[in-house]
């Protein structure tokens, strides 16, 4: 049997993705396929197939275990609704009803808020400061300690990096106009909204549209400029606001049923791993890769462009960190994972202002001189 490219190391592709490149994989030995069992999984996502990159990094993944394994472990992926709805996949992969699954962490913080620091916090950490804290900072096992609990382990497999602030029917110039406004809106920032009068929904990817068409809600973020051009919410909402503040980085894992995780061989779990992290990497470099063509697309056929209020923004942050510290005062898990989480924040926020923002605020400014 001709034997598969396997795969790189998860460092290079990390590496790599963080750069906004992927990786090149590297010729090695696939495993003794004699020695191994053929298994067949199943995988539920919490997003639709029309997300080529979300959804499309699951494919992918399920692609290279059975590449590295010429064919003898295959994962089957499963869209949104096909097996479970969209927000129920963690409990799909905790009782058994699949072996996998690929699913935001924060969309279980009514379970526990703790599940917000695997994804993203408002206000939180970067793409690149998240994977930083995640592979070096203590943040992938203080989150593996959390979904042990849920009978899941889970490792990293993509990030879409900063999203954008959403669609709105109606322009929003200050804190007032959030009263009363219906917004779909992921993970704990809408219980930091709460107070100033948002009502936050949670739903699915592939509902937004119609809620979002039909007024049921006034306004929805999701991910940034190529997914919500190929959810259609440009369609029915004109002003597109930025920055996403609540997810400076929104990281997608994949989540294992612990039992059929030890299950495997070990050289089954060590593709699995690699090929976890090379997803990382491969969704990173496709959105920033297709973003931008997207967002001019986007602006071009009418959307309206608007950045956040500062003073807004100012006071979300203050609420925001408020809000951690009460929940860090009333739930011991929560406060294991912050009082890890933010002084790994302070400190990566001090390097980066010096080298990267420092690069970024020039360069930036002067391209937009020289337009």
């Amino acid at each position: 049997m001709k034997r598969r490219a396997f795969l790189t190391s998860a460092g290079a592709g990390l590496a790599a993705g963080t750069a906004g490149t992927v990786a090149a994989t590297v010729a090695a030995p696939a495993i003794a396929q004699s020695s191994q069992p053929e298994i067949k999984w199943r995988m539920a996502s919490s997003y639709p197939k029309s997300l080529d990159t979300i959804y499309g990094a699951a494919e992918f993944i399920a692609k290279r275990v059975s590449d590295a394994t010429d064919g003898r472990f295959q994962i089957r992926t499963f869209a949104a609704g096909e097996i479970v709805p969209a927000l129920q996949v963690l409990d799909a992969v905790q009782n058994g009803t699949v072996e996998c699954g690929q699913s935001a962490a924060y969309f279980y913080v009514g379970k526990d808020p703790t599940f917000c620091f695997d994804t993203a916090m408002p206000f939180g950490l970067n793409t690149r400061q998240h994977i930083a804290w995640m592979m070096h900072g203590g943040g992938l096992e203080l989150m593996r300690e959390v979904f042990k609990d849920y009978n899941i382990h889970h490792i990293p497999a993509g990030n879409t990096g900063a999203q954008m602030g959403g669609w709105f029917r109606k322009e929003i110039k200050s804190l007032e106009d959030l009263k009363g406004l219906k917004m779909r809106i992921g993970g704990l920032v809408g219980q930091i909204l709460t107070p100033f009068g948002l009502v936050p929904q949670q739903l699915g990817g592939g509902d937004i549209y119609p809620a979002l068409e039909r007024g049921t809600i006034d306004a929805a973020e999701f991910v940034g400029p190529y997914d919500d051009e190929k959810l259609g919410f440009h369609k029915v909402a004109k002003y597109y606001y930025y920055p996403g503040w609540w997810e400076g980085s929104a990281q997608i894992p994949l989540m294992f049923n612990i039992q059929a995780w030890e299950q495997l061989p070990k050289s089954y779990q060590t593709i699995l791993e690699q090929a976890c992290w090379e997803a990382n990497s491969w969704m990173i470099a496709k959105y920033d890769t297709l973003n931008a063509a997207a967002l001019k697309r986007l602006v071009g056929g009418g959307a309206i462009l608007r950045p956040f209020p500062r003073d807004m923004m100012q006071a979300c942050e203050k609420a925001a960190f408020e809000f951690y510290d009460k929940l860090a005062a009333s739930n011991p898990r929560f406060k294991k994972v912050y009082d890890g989480w933010k002084p790994f924040l302070e400190q990566e926020r001090l390097w980066f202002r010096v080298a990267e923002n420092g690069f970024d605020s020039f360069v930036y400014s002067q391209a937009a001189q020289q337009k």
